[in-house]
């Protein structure tokens, strides 16, 4: 119940950008009945947005009617690697499965809306994400997803439940070219996004969205943008008053997290 700032930026972010959609965030600490009255209690920042639900996260419920239920059953947590990992690479295939939409990682910041409904963000050329992806409800690539996470489930290989998974999925759609610029393809029925609309900076430079910056990037051909929270294992925060490319992001994009921040740190100095 106390996610770190970066959590907090991705939902506000989202919901200004998706000001007349419903942005959800599920989370394992809500298992009362009024979850959404305790969670706007703890989040005052997100109270004012009338499009933020908060949903308690129970994965038998998600998983119910559809292929991943008997492996959720059958699956033992303790015993699996990766577990967190590969629960919430499973729990968003359902969720898009049942109900379509984008699913988004806690760690992008959104700045535009993604025009395209059904459609993959390519991390690097030929190879996708599934840290934010799109799919309108029963699509045939969530519903390929989903089987193949159970016939070549495989929790000791990192990812092979998530990007991997999705990468191989896409094959069957078509022969994926590889980028020449920062144009998007077309992959079957399916929009493979260039890795410039989510992930203008690659991840072995995750560190840049930490330091300063000389001349600020403008991110015109972003739609959103991951801060690869797995590579810095809460190593680096946004610090106020740093100047660091992320306080930039922050003030622009999640100002009411960023004028909390703000009131905290003066409150308690």
């Amino acid at each position: 119940m106390q996610p770190p700032s970066l959590v907090l930026c991705a939902i506000e972010s989202a919901a200004r950008v998706y000001k007349d959609r419903p942005v959800v965030y599920f989370m394992k600490g809500l298992n009362d009945t009024n979850s959404e009255a305790t969670a706007k209690k703890y989040f005052p920042t997100l109270s004012s947005f009338n499009n933020v639900y908060f949903f308690p996260l129970r994965m038998e419920d998600i998983f119910r009617d559809t292929p991943l239920l008997p492996w959720y059953k059958k699956v033992n947590p303790k015993q699996e690697a990766n577990w967190i990992h590969v629960s919430s690479d499973g729990c968003r295939l359902a969720l898009l499965w049942k109900h379509g939409g984008i699913y988004m990682d806690t760690d992008i910041i959104s700045i535009h809306r993604v025009p395209y409904k059904n459609f993959l963000a390519a991390q690097s050329s030929q190879y996708s994400s599934n840290g934010i992806f799109g799919f309108s409800s029963h699509h045939n690539f969530t519903r390929k997803s989903m089987k193949d996470f159970t016939q070549n489930y495989n929790s000791q290989i990192w990812g092979n439940q998530g990007p991997q998974l999705f990468t191989r999925i896409l094959k069957q759609f078509c022969v994926i070219p590889r980028f020449n610029g920062t144009e998007d393809i077309t992959c079957g029925n399916i929009s493979f996004l260039n890795p410039q609309r989510f992930y203008p900076i690659p991840y072995p430079a995750w560190r840049r969205y930490y330091q300063v910056w000389e001349k600020l990037p403008t991110f015109n051909d972003s739609y959103a943008l991951h801060l690869w929270n797995y590579m810095n294992q809460g190593r680096v925060n946004m610090v106020l008053g740093s100047n660091t490319l992320v306080e930039h992001l922050y003030k622009q994009h999640c100002p009411s997290t960023y004028a909390e921040l703000t009131k905290n740190q003066t409150a308690n100095v």
